[in-house]
């Protein structure tokens, strides 16, 4: 049988092929990934170096662990989502980035065979993972139809405790979202593993947590936007970009890609394409789609919103009155919150545009374009942003906050689906109810926006 597409199956991948009593070592994984089509665009491979032969199966691995890594690994630009597997956290993630990353991670720490000088020079570890891939998505989708984009989509799985099939949620890009989550995640572990080589399924064990989220707290990969961003923001994503496309300009097939392209568009195309990059994946919050958390069908027919809206109203949920801190718990508060909204209150799908999950995640409830039903009377005047717990007596922790207040509410103003000057207010400000509980209240009154 082959293993789920769960982070988990690919750990114990690991452990087997890593395991000194089978002869195995912190790189065995990055050169089987190589040699099974992990580094096919042709910068990676001037980093990284030609790929070994075919290999065959180790004997650690089972037939049904083989095939699982052999699907995984065998890239094929066109269905970039194949590659990708369910971690803990609840986000997508593509190996092909992250292995990429940590092998120029182990390689650039002082393990195995010393990484190339590059011409122009650019940092191997952004090379391997986002930059070339950014920079010729940008390129591709500047010189195609005008419905070409160069980022996302994101998708769905078909179950989430027995993920086999990932489906994008639209056409792809050559970086769409289990991508550019899988070169995140490689470039915040490359980067630990320059300081000094680990096991790299006990690396990954730390980061990604295991089993569906269901252990206490959350994992480091649910701070990988943060991670990411303090490692490469977009002034040196920028510079990166412009410095591989340099590189891709003397490597076959990409430099005719960049035959007729001047360095004033190679700058134009770095700079767009890290500005873009940053917005979605650095400084807008990561949203759990519905399919996701297992949202059960809207009923009857639902009314469109028409941004910008001029109001956000901020809720608690009050039950569960315990903040939710891994994508398991935060999945089921989901789904019983809109059981409740539907089968008790009559409502056509939980009230909520969005929700906030104390595991550094918002749920889609409603989401952006349909009306919701959060604030009586009020509801096609604004969305409605409900954290989970009760905030009567105690706030949600600071990171919480912050995704609310920093994140969020910025992201809505530069997406569009806000208004600049908007108003921010709580529930009990509009209706007869406590709502969002005295201790949150008194907090969002020194946030922007407040009236």
């Amino acid at each position: 049988a082959v293993p789920p597409r769960h982070m988990d199956s690919v750990l114990d991948i690991l452990d087997a092929l890593e395991s000194p009593a089978r002869g195995g070592s912190p790189g065995t994984a990055a050169a089987l990934g190589r040699g099974l089509g992990v580094c096919s665009r042709p910068g990676c491979r001037a980093v990284l170096g030609e790929p070994p032969g075919t290999p065959e199966r180790p004997p650690a691995l089972t037939e049904g662990q083989w095939q699982l890594l052999t699907e995984l690994l065998r890239h094929d630009p066109a269905t970039p989502e194949l590659g990708a597997v369910l971690a803990p956290d609840g986000s997508t993630v593509a190996l092909g980035p992250l292995l990429a990353g940590i092998e120029a991670g182990l390689r650039s720490g002082g393990f195995g065979r010393p990484l190339p000088t590059l011409d122009p020079p650019a940092d191997h570890l952004l090379a391997v993972t986002i930059a070339e891939a950014l920079g010729t998505s940008f390129l591709l989708a500047q010189g195609g139809d005008n419905n070409a984009t160069a980022l996302g989509p994101g998708g769905c799985w078909d179950d989430v405790q027995n993920p086999q099939n990932y489906i994008l949620r639209g056409p792809p890009s050559p970086v769409p979202d289990p991508v550019a989550i899988g070169a995140m995640d490689g470039v915040v572990l490359g980067a630990q593993l320059a300081r000094g080589p680990l096991p790299v399924a006990e690396l990954l064990r730390s980061y990604y947590g295991t089993g569906n989220g269901s252990e206490a707290g959350r994992p480091p990969s649910s701070y990988r936007r943060r991670d990411f961003g303090a490692l490469a923001g977009q002034g040196r994503l920028e510079k990166e970009v412009a410095a591989v496309l340099g590189v891709l300009r003397t490597l076959s097939p990409s430099s005719e890609l960049l035959r007729d392209v001047g360095t004033q568009e190679v700058a134009a195309v770095a700079h767009r394409a890290a500005r873009e990059f940053s917005e979605r994946y650095v400084e807008c919050p990561a949203i759990v789609p519905r399919c996701l958390w297992g949202a059960r069908p809207y009923r009857g027919t639902p009314a469109p919103l028409q941004p910008p809206l001029g109001s956000v109203f901020l809720h608690h949920t009050l039950q569960p009155a315990q903040p939710c801190r891994t994508f398991g718990a935060c999945a089921h508060a989901m789904r019983d919150m809109q059981r409740f909204h539907q089968d008790t209150r009559g409502w056509d799908d939980i009230g909520y545009s969005f929700v906030v999950g104390s595991d550094g995640y918002l749920y889609e409830g409603r989401g952006w374009h349909w009306v919701g039903a959060h604030t009586k009377g009020y509801n096609t005047q604004g969305f409605g942003v409900g954290i989970i717990g009760d905030f009567t007596a105690t706030l949600p922790d600071p990171d919480t906050l912050a995704l609310v207040r920093d994140e969020l509410l910025p992201c809505a103003v530069r997406s569009g689906h806000v208004q600049p000057d908007f108003i921010l207010r709580g529930h009990r400000q509009l209706g007869h109810t406590d709502c969002p509980g005295n201790a949150l209240f008194q907090e969002i009154q020194s946030w922007p926006g407040f009236q």
